[in-house]
């Protein structure tokens, strides 16, 4: 596996593109029935096990079906057209979310000895999140405003159009508490920062095997019938 992140710098933005495929067709399902999120127990009424299962029929049906009944097109080119259209949407996914918390100057804290994290719910936000690309309107238009991820975090019940002033008064107060506001002004600026991020994870995370020598035991080793 170590072998491996060495180069995830490489592969890993394809890996992004298969993110919404596999929660359409996995994930739900997976996490659906796991019964346990962290240390904590659950059971999910029935009405919601029908939830899943309608829903989820339905969604198949109108981006599936519907295509192979009503559209002249093969049913390869249907598929192809499914896929392609959550390649796009996976990747897009993706890059949004790691440009937001997988760039350099962010922190990845573990929780202490005691399983609690150290810093507080407000100032865990801002040391582990950026923004990007801040002042494109592009950008807030086609992200829904999760490319100002910080303001997000802290104000998630906040429209997003109101972002921007919120954004001053959160830098103001980062400034005066000695806390970090971090943000990439651009999303190629950002992108080149994961790209980094990625390589020097992957590079940190490859330990060389080491040869394991043989033990010698102070007494003979006796052989069980």
């Amino acid at each position: 596996m170590n072998r491996l992140q060495r180069f995830q710098h490489l592969y890993a933005f394809f890996l992004y593109s298969l993110t919404s495929l596999s929660w359409v067709l996995r994930k739900d399902y997976l996490k659906f029935f796991h019964h346990r999120i962290g240390a904590h127990s659950y059971t999910h009424p029935r009405k919601e096990y029908f939830n899943l299962f309608f829903y989820k029929a339905i969604y198949y049906f109108f981006f599936i079906v519907l295509p192979l009944v009503l559209l002249d097109l093969s049913w390869w080119q249907v598929g192809l057209g499914f896929v392609i259209m959550h390649l796009i949407e996976g990747i897009t996914l993706g890059l949004v979310f790691q440009l937001a918390h997988v760039v350099e100057g962010t922190n990845f804290p573990t929780p202490n000895a005691q399983g609690n994290m150290e810093d507080a719910w407000a100032v865990h936000q801002l040391r582990t999140t950026a923004n990007f690309a801040p002042d494109s309107k592009l950008a807030a238009f086609l992200c829904g405003g999760l490319n100002r991820q910080i303001e997000h975090h802290l104000f998630p019940k906040i429209c997003h159009v109101h972002y921007p002033a919120l954004s001053v008064i959160v830098r103001h107060t980062a400034q005066e508490f000695g806390l970090p506001y971090l943000e990439n002004k651009t999303f190629f600026i950002a992108l080149q920062s994961h790209y980094r991020m990625l390589r020097k994870l992957g590079k940190d995370a490859f330990v060389p095997s080491t040869t394991v020598q043989p033990t010698v035991l102070p007494f003979p080793l006796i052989k069980l019938a």
